[in-house]
């Protein structure tokens, strides 16, 4: 992998893909550490699509690139639009994206 990514390349890209996926979304792992304990993806939705309700898979935060999107955990919700940063709490989530929608998912594993 190169030191260098444009995120906002990679972001176009998976929005490319994601509105021609069945699913309406798309996802490229950016940065992979060796023991797995650091993760970056850029994720893409559709406007009106979402990822459904799924497991916290350790310390995670969503860093919105483009779109808005709001971040769904129990009774809690957060929105987001480019340039917000939205720390995933440790509990069953979701994500639904208001229009075409790019993030990057951050996780640290202990």
């Amino acid at each position: 992998m190169a030191n260098k990514l444009s995120l906002t390349a990679t972001a176009r890209e998976q929005l490319r893909r994601a509105k021609e996926a069945p699913a309406g979304r798309s996802a490229e792992s950016v940065v992979s550490g060796h023991s797995n304990s650091l993760r970056q993806t850029v994720v893409a939705l559709a406007a009106g699509r979402e990822l459904t309700e799924h497991e916290s898979p350790g310390e995670a935060t969503l860093q919105v690139l483009s779109g808005r999107v709001r971040l769904d955990a129990g009774a809690d919700s957060w929105e987001g639009s480019a340039g917000d940063l939205l720390v995933i709490p440790a509990q069953r989530h979701s994500v639904h994206a208001f229009e075409d929608s790019a993030v990057l998912l951050t996780v640290a594993k202990v």
